[in-house]
């Protein structure tokens, strides 16, 4: 068979197996809407013999949820995928921000899902809430695997009743949990990216040394104004010496790591010393070409926690208004027992929010030696610039002969000739 031969009938098979998964492939089989549009089974209408209307809502509400964690739990098994190699692609930053923005526009849908819940009144809801019982949302296992892909610790976790929250789960699902437990987080990959922050560490810069030494003469700037205040009013003075003194241990907090070190220890810090001051310097030199996209994928990160915190508020402020202070049908506390859930324990990426109390003004921000600049910085190398000389020329060699060709045809049509020759 010769390679023409090869090719057509390469196509010829080709075009067949088009033809026949074009006839294969219909909408609802593709989206299996058989079984997701026959998957509303309603306690009400088996066990009372009637169907409770508002029962369907509350299933497909849930079940659109769940489908929703999946695809969010999908892009950022892809986010950890990226930050797991040992060598970080940098053009492959576009694709992490874009796939967390993804993230972002489905964790908004969620927090406006509740107000089409709301649209239940209390007395639909009670007509069949004991048929629910013990069936709770807290055993929705794809939120549990989303708070473990994120970072958040056991430690952190409010306690649900008298036992942790894997009381609530089968066997079959505390077995998917603790491998869940085993992959590194999104948390843990985002600190040692973070740690690997380009320009943190040279032999020309030391960002610490010289965000410390920053840091001392905004506050030496900060307590001279203090003192210029006029009025001589010495109470309003001490007043402000005692809010700069608690401003300066902020700043202290991060400056000494030994202080870093104990604000973790206690919970109130996730990043390591070194990973926060990576952080810090991609917020305060974020206008550097080469932290154009981390600087949007900690803003992502910000936003999913953010948006995680709405949801749950958005739950918390549901349950009251449905069942008020009872308890969940799952055993919990209820409204209580949500309400713990919306504080800062529960946000994975709390450090980030915390960096704008070590902003500084941009007077007083260090200035970068010419070779980090060069490291963070878009620039053309001799070569390309060399390159571009060399096009520009070709480009005024190329107008001139164009020029030239005009001269000649205007020359040529005005030039004088045998004018009106008849044949």
């Amino acid at each position: 068979m010769t390679e023409r031969n090869k090719m057509d009938f390469s196509r010829g098979i080709s075009k067949e197996l088009k033809e026949e998964d074009k006839q294969e492939v219909h909408y609802s089989s593709y989206l299996q809407l058989e079984k997701v549009l026959n998957s509303q089974l309603l306690l009400s209408e088996k066990h009372l013999g009637k169907k409770v209307h508002d029962e369907h809502l509350f299933i497909v509400i849930h079940q659109a949820y769940e489908l929703w964690f999946k695809q969010i739990l999908f892009e950022l098994e892809s986010v950890c995928d990226f930050l797991l190699e040992s060598i970080m692609d940098e053009k492959k930053m576009l694709v992490l921000v874009s796939r967390l923005n993804r993230v972002i526009a489905i964790l908004r849908l969620l927090v406006d899902q509740v107000a089409v819940l709301e649209t239940m009144a209390p007395q639909d809801f009670i007509e069949f809430r004991d048929l629910l019982a013990p069936a709770s949302g807290f055993q929705s296992l794809q939120f549990r695997i989303l708070e473990c892909r994120l970072g958040l610790a056991m430690h952190r976790r409010v306690q649900y009743g008298k036992h942790g929250f894997k009381a609530a789960f089968t066997a079959g699902e505390l077995q998917i949990l603790d491998e869940e437990q085993k992959k590194p987080t999104l948390l843990e990959l985002v600190q040692l990216w973070l740690e690997r922050t380009p320009g943190l560490e040279s032999n020309e810069f030391n960002f610490l040394q010289q965000y410390r030494d920053a840091v001392g003469k905004f506050l030496q700037a900060e307590k001279e104004s203090i003192k210029k205040q006029p009025g001589g009013n010495a109470e309003q003075e001490a007043e402000l010496l005692k809010s700069w003194e608690k401003d300066k241990n902020i700043f202290d907090s991060i400056l000494i790591e030994e202080l870093h070190n104990k604000l973790m220890s206690t919970g109130e810090r996730n990043f390591s010393h070194k990973a926060t001051l990576g952080a810090l310097m991609i917020f305060l030199y974020r206008e550097e070409p080469r932290f154009h996209q981390p600087y949007q994928f900690l803003l992502a990160l910000q936003e999913i926690d953010s948006l995680i915190t709405k949801w749950r508020y958005a739950h918390v402020m549901l349950v009251q208004r449905q069942i008020g202070s009872k308890m969940g049908t799952g055993g919990s506390s209820g409204y209580q027992y949500l309400r713990a859930t919306i504080s800062d324990r529960y946000k994975v990426f709390v450090d980030l929010f915390n960096l704008s109390a070590f902003i500084l003004p941009l007077a007083f921000r260090p200035p970068l030696p010419e070779g980090v600049e060069r490291i963070l910085n878009v620039h053309l190398s001799g070569n390309a610039m060399k390159d571009v000389e060399e096009m520009r020329k070709r480009c005024k060699e190329l107008e001139i002969m164009g020029q030239n060709a005009k001269a000649r045809t205007e020359k040529e049509h005005f030039s004088p000739g045998v004018v009106g020759t008849s044949v």
